[in-house]
C-alpha cells in the first residue's frame, strides 16, 4: 500500500462561469479502518483562496502550519493578499524543497483572484510539480473514480448551483467505489461576493 493512501482521502476542484468549487469527503482511517470523521482536509487561506491536502493525516497538518507562515510572511512584507497562482508556487517550492525526503500530501488549490476574480484551480505531486488545466483536477485515493466522473459530468461556465450539483455527483459517485475515502462530504463553492460550505450526509458503511 501506498503511503499517501495509508489515511484515505477524496478530493476535486472545479472552476465554474466566476466562481469555483473544492470539495473533499470526510473520512479519516488508518487502512481499512475508519478513525474519525471531523478531520479537517481543506483550509481557508485567504478571502477567496482554499488549498486541499489529501495524502498522509500528519503531513496535513505539517504543511498547513508551514503554508500559513508563509503566506502570512508573504501578506505583511507585499501589503496585499496573495493571489492563487502566487500560493501555487508557493506551496510547490515549500514541496520541492524537501524532494529527498518528502511530505506526503498531494495539494489541491482553488480560488478567485482578488483583482480579476478569474477562477483558478491546480494540483501538484507531493514534490510540487504544478498542473493547471481549464476545467478541474483530482486528488486523494478516489483519483481514478473522480477523473470517470468529473468527465462524465463537467460543463464550461456552469454557475454556482450548477457548480456545486457537479461538484457533489461527481464527487460522492466516485467515493463510493473506492473503499479508502467517504463517510460524508463537505463542498465549498467561492464567489466573489461569498463562500457557501455545505455538508453532506452519504453512505457510512
Amino acid at each position: 500500500m501506498s503511503i499517501l493512501s495509508y489515511n484515505g482521502s477524496a478530493m476535486v476542484a472545479m472552476k465554474g462561469d466566476n466562481c469555483v468549487s473544492i470539495a473533499t469527503d470526510k473520512r479519516f482511517g488508518i487502512q481499512g479502518q475508519t478513525i474519525s470523521i471531523e478531520f479537517p482536509k481543506v483550509f481557508q487561506m485567504g478571502p477567496h483562496l482554499y488549498v486541499g491536502l489529501p495524502g498522509l493525516a500528519t503531513d496535513t497538518q505539517t504543511v498547513v502550519e508551514k503554508l500559513n507562515f508563509r503566506k502570512n510572511l508573504y501578506e505583511l512584507k507585499e501589503n496585499r493578499r496573495i493571489s492563487p497562482k502566487v500560493f501555487a508556487s508557493m506551496v510547490s517550492n515549500l514541496l520541492y524543497e524537501k524532494r529527498f525526503g518528502p511530505f506526503f500530501v498531494e495539494p489541491v488549490i482553488a480560488g478567485l483572484d482578488p483583482i480579476t476574480a478569474e477562477p483558478y484551480v491546480c494540483n501538484m505531486d507531493l514534490i510540487g510539480c504544478i498542473n493547471e488545466p481549464e476545467d478541474f483536477v483530482v486528488g486523494g485515493t478516489a483519483s481514478a473514480q473522480l477523473f470517470g466522473m468529473c468527465e462524465a459530468l463537467w460543463e464550461p461556465k456552469l454557475k454556482p448551483d450548477d457548480l456545486f450539483e457537479t461538484t457533489s455527483q461527481a464527487l460522492i459517485n466516485a467515493f463510493d467505489r473506492d473503499a479508502m475515502s467517504g463517510w460524508g462530504a463537505t463542498v465549498y463553492i467561492i464567489e466573489k461576493d461569498k463562500i457557501t460550505v455545505k455538508d453532506l450526509k452519504t453512505r457510512m458503511d
